[in-house]
């Protein structure tokens, strides 16, 4: 009788763990509407992601991640990320998707099943504007010292062009240190230059000079995800009956938009 008992409580235990095993590498979609939370590995990144007056995310990317949150049922919650351990937090589910401002690199195309493109971008040098007309090209800058986000793209044309950098947490901690008069310049994405420098801006003394790179934005699921189809699916809505167009003019990057 006991080892009926004892057989009947592991065969049980057994089941519990496949059904969970199952459901562990079964379906992210299932998954995030379970829990009921679409979680969103983001940085501060205007005009992608960034936080209004009253403490609340908005930005083009921040927008449409709302907008798929509410097609699939769930809240929507943004989490800051050291954008260097984007793909370690993606793997161990700290995060559900990556959507960011993100360039589709080949380590990010390796490590995460990423969407279509859907905005183009650059990698441009950020000077004081007194001394802009000085520089032309990537040979121009070659001498100056600069800042650059960890792990970004604009942390990779430095290297590829060989420039001497130091390596910060965020791209707004790069434009500081220029605005600080601590680096020379720095490399930020073109969108971030066009809402973040210039006049208007809390940085009205600075300037985007020279492109160093074109690039493309994605965004990142975990390798395998069905949820990557799906954000392809509802971009592609958006992009159709206007939202995209409408969300992009807010923020002022509709020309950046590309087409399904």
């Amino acid at each position: 009788m006991k080892k009926r008992i004892v057989a009947s409580i592991l065969l049980t235990a057994m089941l519990g763990l496949t059904a969970c095993g199952s459901k562990a590498s079964g379906s992210d979609l299932d998954y995030i509407k379970d829990k009921g939370t679409l979680i969103v590995g983001i940085t501060d990144f205007a005009p992608m992601d960034y936080k209004d007056d009253s403490g609340n995310w908005i930005g083009f990317d921040a927008d449409l991640a709302k907008k798929v949150g509410e097609s699939l049922g769930v809240d929507v919650e943004f989490v800051e990320i050291d954008w260097d351990n984007k793909i370690l937090e993606l793997n161990n589910k700290s995060i559900d998707v990556v959507w960011n401002g993100m360039t589709l690199t080949d380590e990010v195309k390796n490590s995460m099943e990423c969407t279509k493109p859907y905005l183009n971008n650059a990698q441009v040098v950020v000077v004081p504007a007194a001394t802009a007309d000085q520089y032309s090209d990537a040979a121009s800058v070659s001498g100056l010292s600069f800042a650059v986000e960890s792990g970004s793209a604009g942390e990779a044309a430095a290297e590829d062009n060989g420039y001497s950098f130091t390596s910060l947490q965020s791209q707004s901690d790069a434009v500081m240190e220029v605005d600080a008069g601590t680096s020379d310049a720095c490399i930020i994405d073109l969108l971030m230059a066009g809402a973040m420098i210039g006049p208007g801006t809390s940085f009205p003394d600075l300037t985007h000079t020279v492109e160093l790179t074109t690039e493309e934005y994605g965004i990142g699921c975990r390798k395998g995800s069905d949820l990557t189809a799906y954000i392809n699916e509802q971009l592609a809505g958006y992009y159709a009956d206007g939202t995209t167009t409408s969300i992009a003019t807010t923020y002022g990057v509709q020309d950046a938009v590309i087409a399904p």
